[in-house]
């Protein structure tokens, strides 16, 4: 993969003489999923601003598709474009009266006829999940819509690269879920995305590779099982470790395990805790139904097969998915990690539907056979 943003020994100077950045020096690949963790005030935003030229370093060059940004306003306006920066507030990023004059204003700058944008705009919102939504004035959203709205109006330009500045500060836990699940839809459909976040436990299973930063500088650089594997560093930056690989490494020392593991899900914990049992567990598996919402013929088609499956629990994954289910009058037990939560009814013998786009199914089989070979499992996949 092409290298498509760069930092070479960055440094960045507050006025008043705070030095923020201290001599910082990354890449990061096109298709990426990158998580900058940190604690408040390590340093993250700033250089995350650099990353887009929000921010010029005091010294040192940022570079961007292999060419260094170049500070004048059509330089900038370029820059940006590629590379779309979501704000940690996103009061400060919806600027206009309705939903849709807002995510307008970005293909509008950049000269779309309106024919053009109208398409760019209801595409994007289609992404984000809030078409219907076009007329709303935003003070009259959720927190997780008003996030959804900031994110369309980045979509609706086209960038190859989204930039996410605490994308899950200010939701429940379920919003963060859903908001996460939608990072995961982006990257599939090809975007590099890097986010900021002091919540290691947020970043541990989604991340491909973490930077972690204490004081301006790079203390580890890693896939997020090493890079947060050392207890004493995690520690040094005034974080929490995972859960999972905290409970691992006790495991470990308390000779249940006979090496250190790194799970980084439930589903990596429990085939672990199987491969050590003197007894195998059952192996009578359920199966995994894959319903295309592409292919849907209408609502009813979507609630009959739902029904002869006879599934015990019901999932959907992707935006599109999770509106044909709320269209259908569906409920989930599941919206977030959905293929590893089916491996785990499986294995209790319990059937599962998915719900998902075409573009998805792929990606579930793919990710099942994995599992069936490395655990020498045989759960099944129907796609419907």
């Amino acid at each position: 993969m092409s290298i498509i943003i760069e930092a070479r020994d960055v440094r960045y100077t507050y006025p008043g003489g705070i030095e923020a950045i201290k001599g910082i020096s990354f890449h990061i690949r096109q298709g990426e999923k990158i998580a900058l963790v940190g604690p408040n005030g390590a340093g993250k935003s700033t250089l995350l601003q650099m990353c887009n030229g929000m921010i010029r370093p005091s010294s040192g060059t940022m570079l961007v598709g292999n060419t260094p940004i170049k500070y004048n306003t059509r330089s900038l306006c370029d820059i940006r474009r590629r590379v779309g920066f979501v704000l940690q507030n996103s009061d400060r990023q919806i600027i206009a009266p309705t939903v849709y004059q807002d995510v307008a204003f970005g293909p509008t700058n950049l000269g779309y006829d309106k024919q053009t944008v109208q398409d760019l705009v209801e595409q994007a919102l289609q992404q984000v999940g809030l078409t219907g939504l076009e007329r709303r004035p935003p003070y009259q959203l959720s927190g997780g819509e008003k996030k959804r709205v900031a994110i369309a109006g980045i979509l609706a330009m086209d960038p190859d690269v989204l930039i996410f500045d605490e994308p899950t500060s200010g939701l429940d836990p379920a919003g963060s879920e859903e908001l996460m699940d939608l990072l995961d839809e982006l990257h599939h459909d090809g975007k590099t995305i890097i986010i900021s976040t002091h919540d290691l436990e947020l970043v541990y299973p989604w991340a491909e590779r973490a930077i972690l930063l204490l004081n301006g500088k790079i203390l580890e650089e890693d896939v997020p099982e090493v890079a947060f594997g050392d207890p004493t560093c995690v520690r040094l930056a005034h974080l929490s470790l995972p859960v999972l690989l905290e409970l691992s490494q006790e495991l470990t020392a308390r000779g249940i395990l006979p090496t250190l593991h790194m799970p980084k899900t439930i589903l990596d914990m429990i085939h672990i805790i199987e491969s050590q049992l003197s007894t195998p567990p059952s192996k009578t598996h359920g199966s995994i139904w894959v319903y295309d919402v592409d292919k849907r013929q209408s609502t009813q088609d979507l609630m009959l097969h739902v029904q002869e499956t006879k599934a015990q629990a019901i999932g959907a994954m992707g935006t599109r998915a999770k509106q044909c289910m709320k269209q259908a009058h569906i409920p989930l037990d599941f919206s977030y990690g959905v293929i590893d939560k089916s491996i785990l009814r499986a294995l209790r013998g319990e059937d599962t539907f998915i719900a998902t786009s075409n573009k998805m199914v792929a990606r579930i089989q793919m990710r099942i056979d994995a599992y069936n070979q490395e655990s020498k499992n045989n759960i099944k996949v129907e796609i419907l």
